[in-house]
């Protein structure tokens, strides 16, 4: 890593819609989280009155997705707007991991779900996720668009999630068209 440059974990739509200049973009892994569909959003995917579900780094596990280098001289600026992205509600935490890519260790930061935040949920079965994404849409675009993108940007990584694949299945068979929204 070059002095200076900040290194960024993405797991969901960070992967495939970053909103910032990167100058490297590589697969990582990252232990001690992994990816879920925990966080009801009323920003971005959904409304107050009809939240969306968004992905989350629960704890436990591990999980795959992109790490992005932003050169120094953009930190400042690419903070500022994460800020503005992943923090406006207080349900992820900022939280510097140690991230694995092609046989480096690099430590990067990511947003980790609070799990005693008002947001956050859990056990959920794919159905009832299936019905929540369907319904949401916020600001950022239709709910469904987010996490059938994410499950595409995946599939490209080689990631083949069952779960995530039987909710794509439910979320296609809903109809619709779109997507990178």
């Amino acid at each position: 890593m070059r002095e200076g440059d900040l290194w960024i974990f993405g797991y969901a739509s960070l992967m495939w819609n970053p909103g910032f200049v990167h100058s490297e973009i590589f697969p990582a892994r990252i232990f001690g989280f992994h990816r879920a569909l925990c966080v009801r959003s009323w920003v971005h995917r959904g409304t107050p009155e009809r939240p969306g579900l968004v992905f989350g780094l629960d704890i436990g596990g591990s999980c795959v997705g992109r790490g992005l280098c932003v050169p120094r001289t953009q930190k400042n600026k690419v903070l500022d707007y994460l800020k503005q992205r992943e923090l406006a509600t207080g349900v992820y935490k900022p939280r510097v991991i140690t991230m694995h890519m092609d046989g480096r260790r690099l430590k990067g930061l990511a947003f980790v779900t609070c799990r005693n935040h008002r947001q956050y949920v859990r056990g959920l079965s794919v159905e009832r996720e299936a019905e929540i994404v369907c319904a949401g849409s916020g600001p950022s675009g239709a709910n469904r668009d987010y996490v059938l993108n994410t499950v595409d940007e995946l599939e490209r990584l080689g990631i083949r999630d069952q779960r995530l694949l039987y909710l794509k299945s439910l979320l296609e068979d809903s109809g619709g068209v779109g997507r990178r929204a």
